[in-house]
């Protein structure tokens, strides 16, 4: 550690010392004094002279406690107060002590005895002030820690609880499913067109359960192990022709029209394949559950700054700028009411950041309500 310029005798002296081994006074004293005094000259600047450092300017009241202790009387700290008040109009401020020096009123062995004694009580209530704020922080550090614990412990309830529940719907859906294309198949018998069209409508709903079920299971998954990712060189026009098959069928379903700008020749970028589709994938199925009849989605790449930008655009409904990063939270929908339009556990984006940040990248959204948005994050290029 270096050393410090001791603030009475201005000779270099060691920091970690109580006091300065040139002069002997307290450093800490001594600096609390300077202190107060760079104060004091700045507020007097129009004084031709400043007070001098003493020990006094730590002292409040002093002029009380002189009369308190019997050092002096009220009739002269009131002379000495006028005394004071003429000095400071000439430009020569002085401590009351100094003035009570000034006018011998007090002894220099008495004022210095009544300041020392101050200085000692301040001291001492300092070190009290001092020992219950340590004490209130140590408790209010106990109060975070328990409560972190019990944040933690809550946090894993929960997905200990979903995990469970989802694992225990999975079975009777799957028999659900199964007896449910066995009567499509008309292996249990003929169906009428009315049944057909009820049969439908049941596995489609039961594969929208399904889908919620596994949402479950994965964000259960990404919230207590996180994300297992496997990086890798991989060939994104491949992902891209692999994509586009399933992304039409999104579209189609709900008279969306799906476009594509993807350069032929992209080069290769270090990605989860598996994991890079199912982002590209849930990011297409939310552009077109968001966008109307009519509308279109864009897939879309580019290659800037050395890396990959993937991007989906949609002509739908638009996300206020506000609320942009609310979509991101767990089991958070912004249309939260009893006749929302959109279903969903609200967990596929949440589940969508966590693998795109395990890439070591971020998503990025662009919106304007009623006018549509645009998700876009890039994929470092391998160097070939």
């Amino acid at each position: 550690m270096e050393a410090i310029s001791c603030p009475q005798c201005h000779q270099l002296t060691n920091p970690q010392g109580r006091v300065c081994e040139h002069c002997g006074v307290e450093l800490v004293l001594a600096a609390l004094l300077a202190e107060h005094m760079l104060a004091v000259s700045s507020r007097k600047s129009r004084a031709s002279q400043f007070i001098p450092l003493s020990p006094e300017v730590l002292v409040p009241r002093l002029g009380e406690y002189l009369i308190e202790q019997g050092f002096l009387t009220p009739e002269k700290l009131s002379l000495a107060l006028e005394y004071q008040r003429g000095q400071e109009q000439k430009g020569e401020p002085r401590l009351i002590g100094q003035a009570l020096l000034d006018l011998e009123l007090i002894s220099r062995v008495d004022l210095d005895l009544a300041v020392t004694e101050q200085i000692l009580q301040l001291q001492s209530v300092i070190e009290l002030a001092n020992e219950q704020l340590e004490e209130r922080v140590k408790e209010r550090t106990r109060e975070l820690e328990n409560a972190m614990s019990k944040l933690t412990e809550l946090n894993q309830l929960k997905s200990n609880f979903i995990a469970n529940i989802s694992h225990e719907l999975r079975t009777p859906l799957t028999h659900i499913r199964g007896y449910l294309e066995l009567l499509e198949d008309e292996a249990l018998g003929k169906n009428s067109p009315e049944q057909f069209r009820a049969l439908r409508v049941m596995l489609k709903s039961e594969a929208r359960l399904e889908k919620l079920i596994e949402d479950l299971l994965q964000f259960s998954t990404f919230s207590s192990g996180g994300v297992d990712i496997r990086l890798k060189s991989i060939n994104l026009n491949e992902i891209f022709s692999d994509i586009e098959l399933l992304a039409l069928q999104k579209t189609n379903d709900k008279a969306v029209l799906l476009r594509t700008s993807i350069p032929p020749d992209l080069p290769p970028v270090k990605a989860d394949p598996q994991k890079l589709s199912w982002v590209i994938l849930q990011l297409i199925d939310n552009a077109v559950k968001f966008t109307p009849e009519g509308g279109n989605v864009k897939l879309g790449a580019r290659i800037f700054d050395s890396k990959v930008h993937i991007y989906i655009e949609d002509s739908g409904i638009g996300i206020e700028p506000e609320k942009i990063d609310e979509i991101f939270e767990p089991f958070h929908q912004l249309d939260s009411s009893s006749t929302r339009h959109h279903n969903g556990t609200g967990l596929g984006l949440a589940m969508l950041r966590k693998v795109i940040e395990a890439h070591n990248t971020e998503i990025k959204v662009r919106s304007k309500l009623d006018e549509g948005s645009c998700f876009e994050f890039s994929l470092a290029i391998v160097d070939q």
